[in-house]
Formats: structure tokens, C-alpha cells, sequence
């Protein structure tokens, strides 16, 4: 019998484990991840950015967990030897029309507690020679790594504490009574006194399983890059990002020093018709059946059918990508740019067509639910868990169930 059981093996669920662990070290903790390794699907396919928290709603899970956040992940790649950096991001205003957004940004950030501030055309141009701009915020707090390197540090220190985590095992069911829950997967039986849902994309399906019966869907979008050649990288320094669309939910294709060196563009995003697909190509019947029929879907494309037009022309257009990367960088070409890796971001939404805007963690009975983590989760993955770990470590010693 396992006090916890977490499903999921991405950055969420390991840094739930480990908080746990740190506040009780003789919990017996079992981690089932699905895939032969961690970090296989939003963890190890992300940009590889240590969010700020700058776009994100003063007072929000989003803002304090992610501020927080960034500042907990940087401590932790010092304490373990991972290779980060903190470079600092520019956010471009390419036109006077988006002037405003900016100054809107500038007031979040402050009141997020950022350093950040406006600078000039010309300060622009001694940071990002290569950028075009009327005027941008300079971000110091933002930084790289790779998360799934991140993973795999905590997969060690979670097994040094004696943490078991099950590779390849696919939870198929869960059955939860009054003292404890059992869960199957595809050859064995696991009995745990909690279990703790980090699925990600699959989290609301898993949700409902138990009998949680959430009231969102995970609405899988893919976001697909570009990676620049490597005589062309000279014309990308850091973080390179334009003013978002305050209307559409994602942040509009830029570019991105990576950790290894390497620069990625993008990313788009498009309605995936596979909640793990990472091709263009990829279907799975219930995957696209589970989004299509969903209502919430349809009034979500209503409202915004015109940039999801231009985010799918992007998709099936690699000169209209370059049309988009040209706004921040004129010099780039379409011969500048390979096809890289895509992601899909785990986006929960309502009936109505909202997005869940925010971090979402459901308690039902003895199973609590990460029901909404897309970005910034990476970056706040250790606050997440930390929040777990006070709940379940609270009502544990109470011996009632969460």
C-alpha cells in the first residue's frame, strides 16, 4: 500500500513526488508514467523558457506561482549542477498600434513584481541588432534550460529518496473506496491511500475515470518551430518576443535561444487531431471525436475563426510563418529555416468556449487533479508541488481523505 500514487511522469508530477518527499520522508510514493522515460510529451517538447510571469494577471495561480516559480528553478539548476541561463527576454512592439499593449504589459510585469521596463528603439538595437521595433520591454528575469534535463535530475534524486516510479505503465482504470484507491494498468494492480492525477493531456479523461467528472476538456493545440541554420543564428542573441494579441490566448511566434545554442521560431498553434500528435499528420479517431464534438470547441473557433485561419495557414504555409517572423527580424529567409520538434499544450476549456485561464487543481475525495497546467507549468512546476504537498500533508495528518 503506497500513501501516494502520482500518474504522470512530466515535470508536474515528479516535482509533486518530490515536495511530498521532502516534507515526509517516510511516504511511500509509486509514480506511473506511461512512456519508457520522463518528460516524453509537454515536459521534453516546451521552449525550454523560464517564464517571468509577466503576461499573466496580477493576483492570479499563473502570476504568483510562476514569479515564484522561476526564482525556485534557478536555485535548484544551481544546487544541482544543470546548465541554465538567465538572459533576459525583449517583448517587440513592431507597429504604434501596439504601443498601448505594451505599456499594459509593462504595469502587469511591475505589479508582478518584475524589473521590468521600457527601453528605446536605439536600446533595442545594442541588445537585438537584427530586430526591428518601435519600442520593447526588456525582461531580465527570464532565462533558458532544458526542462527535460530538469526531469531527469529529479527521476534521480526521487529514486536516491526511494520514490518507485513504473515506466510503461498505462493506467487503464481507477477505483477509489472510503480508505484507499486501486489502480490498473495494462498488467498489474497498484493500491495507494491518494492518488495524485499529473496527466496532462490526458488529465480530464483520468479525472473522470475516478469520478471527479470535470466540467472542462483537455482540447489538445499543436505549436510547431522552425530551428534556424546554423550560419544564420548570429541574428538572434536572446529571447525575442512580439506583443501578444490581447483577443487570441497564445503568444504569437518567436524566437528562442535554446540552451544547446541552438534557435527555434515559432511556435504557431493549431488544433491537433491527436492529443500526443506531433505530425501534421497525426489522427486518432477519439482524440478528433472528444474536440469536434465538443461545444465548447465550436464557440471557441466562432469567436476566434480569424486568427485560428491565420494560425492553420501558417501551419500548411512555411513562407506565411516566415511573413510572421520577418514583422520582428526582416533579415530572416525562408532557406534561414528546418522543420524542428513540435509540441502539443494541454489546453483545458469550457462548455461555454473560455479557456481555463489559469493554473486548475481539482480535490475530490481521495484524488486530486493537476485539471489545467500549459504554460508557464514548467517554470512554476516547483511552486505546483509545493501547493500538492501542503494540501495532502494537511489533511493527511488530519486521517481524513483530501
Amino acid at each position: 500500500m503506497y500513501n501516494f500514487i502520482i500518474v504522470g511522469g512530466g515535470i508536474v508530477g515528479l516535482s509533486t513526488a518530490y515536495a511530498i518527499k521532502k516534507r515526509n520522508p517516510a511516504s511511500a510514493i509509486l509514480i506511473l508514467e506511461k512512456e519508457s522515460h520522463p518528460a516524453a510529451h509537454q515536459t521534453g517538447r516546451n521552449s525550454g523558457v523560464i517564464h517571468s510571469g509577466i503576461y499573466y494577471k496580477p493576483g492570479s495561480k499563473k502570476a504568483e506561482l510562476a514569479t515564484r516559480g522561476s526564482v525556485r528553478m534557478i536555485q535548484f539548476c544551481k544546487d544541482h549542477g544543470i546548465k541554465y541561463e538567465q538572459c533576459g527576454k525583449v517583448i517587440v512592439a513592431t507597429n504604434k498600434d501596439e504601443l498601448p499593449y505594451l505599456d499594459i504589459l509593462q504595469e502587469r510585469g511591475i505589479q508582478n513584481g518584475l524589473n521590468v521596463r521600457k527601453i528605446t528603439e536605439e536600446e533595442l538595437a545594442e541588445r537585438e541588432p537584427h530586430v526591428t521595433g518601435k519600442a520593447a520591454l526588456y525582461v531580465p528575469e527570464a532565462g533558458i534550460v532544458s526542462y527535460k534535463n530538469v526531469a531527469e535530475v529529479l527521476v534521480d534524486r526521487l529514486k536516491d529518496y526511494g520514490v518507485e516510479i513504473g515506466f510503461n505503465q498505462y493506467v487503464k482504470g481507477i477505483k477509489c473506496g472510503e480508505t484507499s484507491c486501486e489502480v490498473r494498468t495494462q498488467n498489474c494492480r497498484f493500491k495507494g491511500r491518494y492518488i495524485i492525477n499529473c496527466g496532462g493531456l490526458q488529465s480530464d479523461r483520468i479525472a473522470n475515470e475516478t469520478g471527479a467528472n470535470v466540467q472542462h476538456r483537455i482540447v489538445p493545440f499543436r505549436g510547431e518551430y522552425y530551428e534556424i541554420v546554423d550560419e544564420r543564428r548570429h541574428l538572434v542573441n536572446n529571447l525575442i518576443y512580439p506583443v501578444p494579441n490581447p483577443s487570441f490566448p497564445f503568444l504569437g511566434v518567436h524566437f528562442t535561444r535554446m540552451i544547446d545554442g541552438s534557435i527555434h521560431a515559432g511556435p504557431n498553434a493549431v488544433l491537433s487531431l491527436k492529443r500526443e500528435g506531433y505530425s501534421k499528420y497525426s489522427f486518432d479517431f477519439v482524440d478528433a471525436w472528444s474536440a469536434l464534438t465538443y461545444p465548447g470547441f465550436w464557440k471557441l473557433a466562432g469567436k476566434h475563426w480569424r486568427e485560428g485561419f491565420r494560425e492553420l495557414h501558417r501551419s500548411l504555409s512555411k513562407s506565411q510563418f516566415v511573413k510572421s517572423l520577418q514583422k520582428l527580424i526582416p533579415e530572416i529567409r525562408e532557406e534561414d529555416l528546418v522543420p524542428s520538434n513540435s509540441g502539443v499544450r494541454a489546453q483545458a476549456l469550457n462548455r461555454d468556449g473560455s479557456l481555463v485561464d489559469d493554473f486548475l487543481i481539482k480535490y475530490h475525495g481521495r484524488t486530486i487533479h493537476v485539471c489545467n497546467a500549459p504554460s508557464p507549468a514548467a517554470t512554476a512546476s516547483l511552486e505546483i508541488g509545493d501547493q500538492i504537498a501542503d494540501y495532502v500533508m494537511k489533511h493527511q495528518s488530519t486521517g481524513v481523505a483530501v
